[in-house]
């Protein structure tokens, strides 16, 4: 059922004997065990120690933290470990997806839009030296989606755009520039393919809507591609297939379509099948409600993996979820031939990344390494490159805006534009997570090109202030946009909208013609700028000038306004998406 000489696997027979031997010495406990990829929730070494001698894991991935102690939780994980694990990390964008200290590289979108494989290739290569450094030998990468839906925020700056074929050789990129490092194995995802759905399967259902000639066009085109390229494993996604689901199985129900985790049309009869992949399967994280809203949790844990899944994502109780599955595998519900059919999927794979030939001391670099490693310079020169090549002029009808130079536009004013506070933002602030001030980073870049820069304050947040102050806020504020237009205009002679949206739409406040939203592009220049998702023309089509640079990092930024005053002939970046939206009024 899995041929260990082939592809992705290639083993000796010496190879093939470890993995057999290894199995055939197993015990129950230990066979359930490997099924797992655990999130550790400490990094102390009682805590690691439990994971590895009681619940066996195949797996780990972590929280975010600096490289060092990562590495020395690694080595702890793998000094317990009776098998050696894998270690995962979410190296999709750089070496900051290993650890916190790791070098962000670009995002797909990101990169996508410079049009240059070759960068693709190198984010392989580097996000995952810094993650081999500090002990990770799996990247849950590259995303192999395909943006066909401007509404899908899962995937929107994740994903290498909308064009299948850009996608397929961005991720065969990445994934050869991921293998030059000894040992290290990806699992692309998500398969069957993210991007057409507007909802989130963290939150909902996600549904790949396409009929099966234009999957096998698109989506399998990705991924027969990569499966070539020697691809070592792929991630489930809770996503529904329905074209293929009845084109393998004509007589299913409505009601017995799942998601393709828990899918074996999609998992079996797509994935080993029709597209003939040998390797081996995780599923996307479990506590997905994608997932968890088919069925009682009991029930899809041995589901996943009798669809076809080797790997089981997260424990939600690691004594419940561990003893359930253990439960279906010794009351046959897991067949042994399933079991060892994963297993050896699973040892196979760490046998072809050598992971039995290392001792426990050599499976985790040491210090020397991960200082040698984290945050060298042809990194940073590598994110520097891509900041400056992806910078995109989407749209630009008014041909004599740029270049801006403080002789044609002495005094800016900038509006912030954020998304609105979702039911995390709170939490990530009081944890640090808030990010940089977007709008005072480009006011201090534009200042010190001799711009008299300024930043917008709202009526919204005067009003604030007000309170904040013990003072009964003032409801004229809310209408202190409706003065006379030469009295708007004659503070500033050009206006930056910068649209700080990472996920989700813009949020505009109380605006009653105030600055938030830029209604007065007939009155005076307006630069609209997106530096999240790219997206935000659906938001404010009436824009005469639309740039998106993807995100806020200094060396975008850096760029960012050496372009502005060169002019329009600076930028370089291609539209990775339909940045219009697929909108009519968004092209006037």
């Amino acid at each position: 059922m899995v041929d260990l000489k082939a592809n992705p696997y290639f083993l000796s027979d010496e190879d093939c004997k470890w993995v057999e031997d290894t199995i055939a010495g197993m015990s129950d406990e230990e066979k359930v065990g490997q099924l797992f990829f655990q999130l550790t929730s400490s990094f102390e070494e009682s805590h690691l120690r439990e994971l590895m001698e009681k619940y066996h894991l195949g797996g780990c991935r972590y929280n975010p933290a600096p490289g060092a102690a990562v590495q020395e939780q690694n080595r702890k994980l793998q000094k317990y470990a009776k098998i050696p694990i894998f270690i995962a990390c979410n190296t999709e964008a750089g070496g900051d997806g290993a650890c916190a200290d790791g070098t962000a590289i670009g995002a797909g979108v990101k990169i996508a839009a410079t049009g240059k494989t070759e960068y693709a290739y190198e984010l392989g290569r580097m996000a995952n030296e810094e993650a081999a450094a500090i002990g990770c030998n799996m990247a849950f990468a590259p995303v192999a989606d395909i943006l066909y839906n401007w509404e899908n925020t899962e995937v929107m700056t994740r994903a290498f755009g909308n064009d299948p074929d850009r996608v397929v050789a961005m991720s065969a990129a990445y994934l050869k520039g991921a293998h030059t490092i000894p040992g290290f194995a990806c699992a692309a995802k998500h398969f069957p393919g993210n991007g057409q759905d507007f909802r989130d399967a963290h939150m909902s259902n996600n549904v790949n809507y396409f009929g099966v000639e234009e999957w096998d066009a698109t989506y399998g085109k990705v991924y027969r591609t990569m499966i070539e390229n020697g691809l070592d494993a792929i991630m489930g996604g809770h996503i529904f297939l329905p074209s293929y689901t009845r084109e393998i199985n004509p007589d299913i129900k409505d009601d017995d379509m799942m998601p393709a985790t828990l899918s074996p049309e999609i998992m079996t009869g797509l994935l080993r099948d029709r597209l003939g992949f040998n390797g081996m399967v995780v599923t996307d994280a479990s506590h997905m409600v994608g997932m968890t809203d088919r069925m009682r949790r009991a029930d899809m844990l041995p589901r996943a993996i009798n669809a076809g899944c080797d790997m089981f994502l997260f424990f939600n109780d690691p004594e419940e979820d561990f003893s359930t599955m253990l439960k279906a595998y010794q009351d046959g519900v897991i067949s042994e031939a399933r079991m060892t059919e994963a297993l050896t999927r699973i040892l196979g794979l760490k046998a072809h990344m050598g992971l039995h030939r290392k001792s426990k001391e050599e499976l985790v670099p040491g210090p020397e390494i991960l200082a040698q490693a984290l945050g060298k310079e042809e990194y940073k020169a590598m994110q520097r490159a891509i900041s400056n090549d992806c910078i995109t002029l989407v749209k630009y009808k008014d041909k004599d805006v740029l270049p801006i130079t403080p002789e044609r536009y002495n005094r800016i004013m900038i509006v912030h534009v954020k998304a609105a506070d979702g039911p995390m933002t709170p939490l990530m602030k009081m944890m640090g997570f808030a990010g940089s001030n977007a709008a005072e980073a480009l006011k201090q870049r534009l200042c010190a090109k001799g711009f008299d820069a300024f930043i917008y304050e709202s009526p919204l947040d005067k009003m604030k202030k007000q309170i904040a102050a013990g003072e009964k806020p003032s409801l004229n504020l809310y209408f202190a946009g409706k003065n006379a237009i030469a009295d708007f205009v004659k503070d500033m002679d050009l206006v930056i909208t910068l649209c700080d949206v990472s996920s989700g739409r813009p949020s505009f406040g109380m605006s009653k013609g105030g600055g938030e939203i830029p209604w007065y592009v007939f009155e005076l220049p307006v630069v609209v700028i997106g530096c999240g998702q790219p997206t935000m023309l659906a938001d404010i089509p009436q824009a005469r000038t639309y740039i998106n640079t993807y995100d806020a990092k200094d060396s975008t930024f850096d760029a960012l306004v050496e372009k502005l005053v060169t002019g329009p002939e600076a930028f370089t970046g291609i539209d990775p998406i339909d940045s219009f939206c697929g909108l009519f009024d968004a092209r006037l």
